[in-house]
């Protein structure tokens, strides 16, 4: 797929079919790295995506690449200490297209401050582009860390960067 342009835009009450579908890629894509199956009727649990529409602290956004949607974020709080880019997902047909990279600068640009990131330590492609936004937004101010994963000792820690945009 060549890509010139991606627009990222606030994702509306009218678009949640549409992210729901994202999502639910975006959960089979993570099942590398998170294992688990399916709810029975097909779905992946939603309580991210649920957050992201009907909490005041959330945001979600669309990227779509002419009328083709191509992507998502989700950032959560907002109103906190820092912002937590919570969801990232751009579909496979979009990767290594610079579609990423021009999504997650202007999801963080429309809100300056601290960020972190969290990511799996083995997904290597994951790895690779988070440190790579986060050197190309923050140069050489950003930190790396593992954190456990709440409730999930059966799984191994997250990676966490963290930076601040201005």
């Amino acid at each position: 797929m060549t890509t010139s342009h991606v627009t990222v835009r606030p994702a509306s009450a009218a678009d949640r079919p549409t992210v729901e579908r994202l999502w639910l890629m975006f959960r089979h894509d993570m099942a590398d790295f998170q294992p688990g199956l399916p709810n029975p009727d097909g779905t992946y649990h939603n309580d991210r995506l649920s957050s992201a529409f009907e909490h005041d602290d959330w945001a979600a956004y669309l990227f779509t690449s002419g009328d083709r949607p191509v992507g998502f974020a989700f950032v959560r709080a907002l109103s906190g200490p820092a912002r937590v880019l919570n969801s990232f997902f751009v579909v496979r047909g979009a990767r290594r297209s610079g579609i990423g990279m021009r999504a997650v600068r202007e999801v963080i640009a429309r809100h300056p401050g601290p960020w972190e990131v969290a990511f799996q330590d083995g997904n290597a492609k994951a790895v690779s582009f988070w440190r790579r936004v986060a050197k190309e937004i923050a140069g050489d101010a950003w930190t790396e860390e593992r954190r456990p994963v709440p409730h999930r000792p059966d799984v191994p820690p997250d990676v966490w960067i963290s930076f601040t945009t201005a």
